[in-house]
């Protein structure tokens, strides 16, 4: 059957999102890439995944949704769920590991050291050590294994873009039950970022247990210092503003559009 436009443009983008860890593997057998999702939001975990291959990857005629894996943040949440579910399947080309922090290691260390611990975790967790690491954005300190950092990693390395659905899809389901668990937050949608609904119920019902205490909101926080926070739009008619402070921190506050 002749492929689709569509589909003649996935299958190149996974040939070009393949290409640096096909050139890897001449050296390497095992190439892993990391990601991260969640360093942003005020509450919840910061997730992180490893995914993990060698040198017989199969081709996308044997396995044709390998070409729909791409930087998480590009597609939708019901393709991130359909490449999920079959990255953790038991036939799945890639090996996955993943790992987290939670709020209370977030606030004790700091945001980054939180994001590089777990990341590390997550390599550690693969049931091989692989002898290479392709990383989204950021090194990770004493890992003791050849490695690179990769601006955009999720969206130029098949496996670093693997890793990002994995870390996303998994805190997603995360975040659906902490809202069960704390309602009021309307975290099933915002997943912890701060939009204009989410800084409301802070500023009525104050911080949950799974709330970043050192992460600044404006009416909550007037009077000590706190960490970054990203913030995200609204369905009110207002958004989250963010504005930097003279220490560079981030606050987030809300203003009419």
């Amino acid at each position: 059957m002749k492929k689709t436009e569509s589909e003649n443009k996935k299958a190149l983008r996974f040939q070009q999102l393949l290409a640096k860890e096909t050139e890897l593997l001449n050296t390497f057998d095992l190439v892993a890439g990391v990601d991260e999702a969640g360093r942003g939001p005020l509450c919840g975990p910061v997730v992180c995944a490893a995914a993990m291959h060698g040198k017989d990857f199969p081709s996308a005629e044997e396995f044709p949704w390998l070409t729909e894996i791409f930087d998480s943040k590009q597609l939708s949440e019901s393709k991130r769920e359909y490449v999920f579910e079959r990255l953790m399947s038991s036939d799945s080309p890639f090996e996955i590991s993943i790992a987290m922090a939670d709020a209370k290691e977030i606030d004790e260390t700091n945001i980054l050291r939180a994001t590089h611990r777990a990341m590390k975790s997550a390599v550690m967790g693969l049931k091989v050590a692989p002898g290479f690491v392709l990383v989204d954005g950021t090194a990770i300190p004493d890992l003791g294994i050849p490695q690179e950092k990769v601006i955009k990693g999720d969206s130029l390395c098949l496996a670093v873009a693997a890793a990002s659905i994995a870390a996303k899809v998994t805190r997603d389901h995360i975040m659906l039950e902490l809202d069960e668990k704390y309602p009021g937050y309307d975290l099933a949608k915002n997943k912890g970022y701060g939009t204009a609904f989410h800084l409301k119920a802070l500023q009525k019902l104050g911080r949950s247990p799974i709330h970043r205490k050192t992460f600044y909101v404006e009416g909550l926080d007037e009077d000590r210092g706190a960490k970054k926070g990203k913030a995200g739009g609204g369905s009110d008619g207002k958004r989250a503003q963010k504005k930097r402070l003279p220490d560079n921190r981030t606050q987030l506050s809300l203003f009419e559009e």
